[in-house]
């Protein structure tokens, strides 16, 4: 999630009551089929109405990578977004694996509708429902997935039930044992919040790995960071995707094992308690 300046505006929707957040879809200035979701002027996700496959933002670029890399080219997958705003990474799922069967769950009735009326239209195999992102996971069944993206946000942050340990042990019950759980987040210096995800996460899944920007590693930068994790040990494509994110236009670098246990250091995993 970004700020960004409402431009070249093409419609506005009323707030939803329950955020009183303000939506609208607006063109790109620079890229005449590129759109941005914005609630209350700030950049929630960046669609290309005429090549799905085209992915604006760095950290989503991220997210694709890891599911790219980690099943072979073209293959069909199940997946569940935890989130959907603009719909960004299904329509691209959609474009890059036909016949992906995608459930997405988006809490804010608002977007759903803006984005159905203002966007163009999803493939039947792409489901997309209203619903709290927590209950939708323990609803779940168990093994029913390859890939779980999770990118919920309410005012800006990270809702406290999507957080804890708890919540990652469901997301480990949906996966099948070789899925993969991508995890977006935002963070600043001294990235407290995504050194307790890190730790949350490797109290459930045999393998994680971070990947962000060296300029936010550095404690220079607010922005945002990607988790991965799959219940298989030595499952995540590290190499491949260090690669990857290395020759991005936004260069960004992979924390795994040893690096990872060094950006860790001393944090705890996060529970319900812990959060209230």
């Amino acid at each position: 999630m970004r700020a960004g300046a409402a431009r070249g505006r093409e419609v506005a929707c009323p707030a939803v009551e329950r955020d009183a957040e303000a939506l609208e879809i607006v063109v790109d200035p620079a890229r005449p089929s590129g759109r941005t979701l914005l609630a209350d002027g700030v950049e929630q996700s960046y669609v290309d109405v005429a090549d799905a496959r085209y992915l604006h933002f760095e950290y989503v670029r991220r997210i694709a990578a890891g599911i790219d890399l980690a099943a072979p080219r073209g293959v069909a997958l199940t997946a569940l977004h935890l989130g959907g705003g603009a719909l960004t990474l299904p329509r691209w799922l959609a474009a890059t694996r036909p016949g992906t069967a995608q459930r997405v769950i988006e809490r804010d009735p608002g977007v759903v509708e803006l984005v159905r009326r203002k966007l163009p239209p999803l493939p039947p195999e792409v489901v997309v429902a209203v619903g709290d992102a927590r209950e939708a996971v323990t609803e779940a069944p168990s093994g029913a997935y390859d890939v779980v993206v999770a990118d919920v946000y309410r005012a800006a942050r990270m809702p406290p039930q999507v957080a804890a340990l708890e919540f990652a042990a469901q997301v480990a019950r949906v996966l099948r044992p070789d899925g993969l759980y991508l995890i977006n987040l935002t963070d600043l210096p001294p990235l407290a919040h995504t050194r307790g995800q890190v730790a949350t996460l490797r109290a459930v899944f045999a393998d994680v790995c971070l990947v962000a920007d060296r300029r936010m590693l550095r404690g220079r930068r607010y922005g945002n960071v990607v988790l991965a994790a799959s219940p298989a040990a030595g499952r995540l494509p590290v190499v491949r995707l260090a690669n990857r994110v290395a020759a991005d236009p936004v260069p960004g670098t992979v924390l795994h094992a040893a690096t990872l246990d060094e950006f860790a250091a001393g944090a705890l995993p996060v529970t319900d308690a812990d959060l209230g």
